[in-house]
């Protein structure tokens, strides 16, 4: 199936939900351990056989538009440096000097072609390269092709930067990614406009990807932001293997029924909404004011999380007033996931760390998640012999 003939499809699905006040729904309610949340054990799992052994996203290829540019990150316990290289490709490694374990650049991004060590001055190209040792006859021999910074996989398409935090691990990205880099792809966020970021926190990373995963909570925990926009608790899900496709029908849905049923796709937020979300922890939201990518990286224990909201434009701002609009939807956007959803979510972890029940349970409306978490228990089962799990 195309991807156009897809979302016509999905589209003409929730029209007909709306009419008949159905959603797309799972075979049946899933139960889940409390303790999926809160053990440590399990999460270092996570960690270990999800986070670290997968393509996971660092940085939007807008965030390095020039060769030089670069960015730092901190993933998990990696301190990452990702780099734009003369020939415009795009270099992800660890920005740990093979000196003395020194972080070599200290600053969130900016423009270099050599990065220097500011504990003992020892020198990078910005490939990670070892240029020189300072002071070498004092030092002793080094050996500048075993001493640069070391390297991760790293992979760029539709405007979005990859790697896997585990550099020995071989990962096939383009099938890894598969159709939903392709859907992204679509969209053309490489020649996008970088608008800025917002940084969050919440509570363990399930709990906050969950709060991405349905629109069964719009009526009651965003009755003033989310819900005047959007029905609540209907939804159409589809999926590029382990990542989903969700759509959410928007309150103005029924002028699409004078519409041809093979040009729904091209309404996009007009008429209905799609969430795209790429297994493990990336939501994407395009929307005509601005479109947010939500990355929830997990830690630094069970209950926590750090989320980095990117926020990119089709169009840079061409005066101050566009760039004012901009700066106002980042905030608006920003305090609708703070405030509302990882506010609720910080009070999930409570509940879950208080030991009051042995399962939260997911409804047969809450099919993305229960489609999440049965590929979460798929991951930690790490056997290549079982059958992925399927929506």
């Amino acid at each position: 199936m195309t991807t156009q003939s897809l979302y016509n499809d999905m589209v003409e699905k929730m029209i007909d939900h709306v009419d008949n006040k159905t959603t797309d729904m799972a075979e049946d309610t899933l139960s889940v351990p409390s303790s999926a949340y809160t053990d440590p054990q399990i999460w270092q799992q996570e960690m270990d056989l999800i986070f670290k052994n997968r393509p996971v996203f660092v940085a939007m290829s807008n965030e390095l538009p020039e060769p030089g540019c670069y960015k730092t990150l901190q993933f998990l316990d990696k301190p990452l440096l990702i780099t734009r290289l003369a020939d415009g490709s795009v270099r992800v490694m660890l920005n740990v000097c093979p000196h003395r374990a020194m972080q070599v650049v200290t600053e969130e991004s900016g423009k270099r072609s050599r990065f220097t060590c500011s504990y003992h001055g020892w020198s990078f190209r910005n490939d990670g390269s070892l240029l020189a040792v300072s002071e070498p006859a004092k030092f002793g021999e080094v050996d500048k092709d075993c001493n640069g910074l070391p390297q991760l996989p790293s992979y760029e398409h539709g405007g979005m930067i990859f790697t896997v935090l585990n550099g020995d691990t071989t990962v096939n990205f383009e099938e890894y990614l598969g159709g939903m880099i392709k859907d992204i792809a679509r969209l053309g966020f490489e020649h996008w406009h970088y608008c800025g970021k917002r940084t969050i926190y919440g509570a363990n990373w399930k709990i906050a990807y969950d709060g991405y995963l349905e629109g069964y909570h719009f009526a009651t925990a965003h009755p003033k932001t989310v819900t005047p926009r959007t029905y609540s608790n209907i939804m159409q899900f589809e999926n590029y293997g382990p990542h989903i496709l969700l759509g959410f029908p928007q309150r103005s849905i029924d002028k699409l029924k004078n519409v041809d049923k093979s040009d729904y796709w091209k309404h996009e937020n007009d008429g209905y909404d799609f969430i795209r979300l790429l297994f493990p922890n990336v939501s994407i939201f395009v929307a005509p004011e601005i479109t947010q990518i939500a990355q929830i990286i997990p830690g630094p224990t069970p209950a926590e999380n750090t989320t980095h909201l990117y926020f990119i434009h089709p169009e840079a701002p061409q005066n101050e007033e566009q760039q004012q609009a901009n700066e106002n939807m980042m905030e608006w956007l920003r305090d609708v996931v703070d405030e509302e959803d990882y506010f609720m979510g910080l009070k999930i972890q409570k509940g879950v760390e208080s030991n009051a029940h042995t399962h939260v349970t997911f409804g047969r409306n809450e099919r993305g998640n229960q489609f999440f978490h049965k590929w979460v228990d798929y991951c930690l089962a790490d056997d290549p012999g079982l059958p992925e799990p399927k929506l």
